[in-house]
């Protein structure tokens, strides 16, 4: 049997695509506090066109969070006008400056740490947050290593096991003391990719934020997961 072939109304940008994904993640252009949570609008308005799909979207998204407001072509465009100055006065210079200084020890090394000391990092950090924090925690909930086979693999890195066969979801995210957790913003695939987690084990997928191996969000992790223990039991 032929697959169906889908058509795709997407852009092409080419070669410009790298720098026009990379400032708009960084500069958190495309969050739902910016442009709507897209996809659970558009399952919300289950369009058969495109077209019936732009006009709702303009006749009810809105941002999310407590200062919301409309989105209207005129935001749209406004966020555009913002990641071109963004791209043009902040990362083509710093771009620039990356690329004179860039050398090729520079290369091997980063492959090198990139592989080797961030993998054991990552693999320590996880291990300190699941079996020193949350299996103590919560001792009747069986942690698993997410199996490379597991579908959502990339999103999850932990299963927690409330019986059998219902399980809620932990993604756990290095987060600097520089850093604000608060500036995290899942993005539209990854939310796509919880719920299909959530369909395949009835559980949640819970975010949580390491610092140097402690939960850094503990407080919201414990009232989330013992939400998640009662819904599923």
């Amino acid at each position: 049997m032929a697959k169906k072939e889908i058509k795709r109304y997407s852009l092409e940008f080419g070669k410009k695509e790298k720098v026009l994904n990379y400032a708009t993640q960084t500069y958190q252009l495309s969050r739902p506090n910016k442009v709507g949570a897209v996809m659970a609008l558009i399952r919300e308005c289950q369009p058969s066109t495109i077209e019936e799909w732009e006009q709702w979207y303009f006749e009810n998204a809105k941002t999310a969070g407590k200062n919301n407001f409309k989105i209207t072509r005129e935001s749209l465009k406004e966020l555009g006008e913002r990641l071109y100055e963004k791209i043009t006065e902040v990362v083509i210079p710093e771009w620039k400056e990356a690329f004179n200084a860039l050398t090729k020890e520079d290369c091997y090394n980063y492959i090198y740490n990139l592989t080797i000391n961030r993998t054991y990092d990552g693999y320590l950090r996880e291990k300190s947050v699941v079996n020193d924090g949350l299996s103590k925690i919560f001792p009747d909930v069986h942690f698993e290593e997410s199996s490379a086979d597991l579908d959502h693999a990339g999103d999850i890195d932990y299963l927690g096991y409330v019986t059998e066969e219902k399980a809620f979801g932990i993604q756990i995210k290095p987060i600097t003391a520089q850093s604000n957790f608060g500036n995290y913003s899942v993005s539209e695939r990854m939310k796509a990719s919880f719920e299909n987690f959530k369909d395949d084990y009835q559980g949640n997928v819970i975010i949580v934020y390491s610092l140097d191996g402690e939960i850094a969000n503990k407080e919201e992790v414990i009232r989330q997961i013992k939400t998640e223990i009662k819904r599923l039991k």
